[in-house]
């Protein structure tokens, strides 16, 4: 989903945000730091499976997924990390590792930590790894209605 789509459905569902460009960076701390938001406010999306099934794990880009406690939480038999190639191709005009967290928009389970629920605001990658969407985690919550559990390490 290209910033484009993903800025005109938070317009539609009367969202207020701010777009943040920054200097490209990767890794969900680099990106943090590039548009200095603290690292507690960005949540990065991993990419998981759970029994099979593609799914968005969001957190802090200060931890790290327990993939145990994902598994656990998502009443799951199985859960893995997914690989690049399983997702490539999935979320057209996005910059691979670059998804933003609306898996509700392209049919797809999200779970979100506990910690990220505790900010006020959150920003995350836009689609691109040069430009971020800020908003209330509360808009956020209300339009992708994940399931929120403890499944990081921080």
């Amino acid at each position: 989903m290209p910033v484009k789509t993903l800025t005109t459905f938070l317009d539609d569902n009367k969202v207020k945000f701010v777009t943040i460009r920054h200097s490209i960076a990767y890794t969900a701390q680099q990106i943090a730091e590039s548009a200095h938001i603290p690292g507690n406010e960005m949540a990065k999306t991993v990419m998981v499976k759970l029994d099979g099934r593609l799914a968005m794990a969001v957190l802090r880009s200060t931890d790290k997924v327990d993939i145990d406690l994902l598994r656990g939480a998502a009443g799951s038999t199985k859960a893995e990390l997914a690989t690049e190639v399983q997702f490539q191709g999935m979320f057209p005009g996005v910059e691979l590792g670059a998804m933003p967290p609306f898996g509700n928009l392209y049919d797809m389970a999200v779970y979100v930590d506990e910690g990220l629920t505790r900010d006020e605001r959150i920003a995350f990658n836009a689609g691109s790894h040069s430009e971020l969407i800020q908003l209330d985690y509360s808009d956020f919550e209300r339009l992708v209605q994940p399931t929120v559990a403890n499944f990081s390490l921080g």
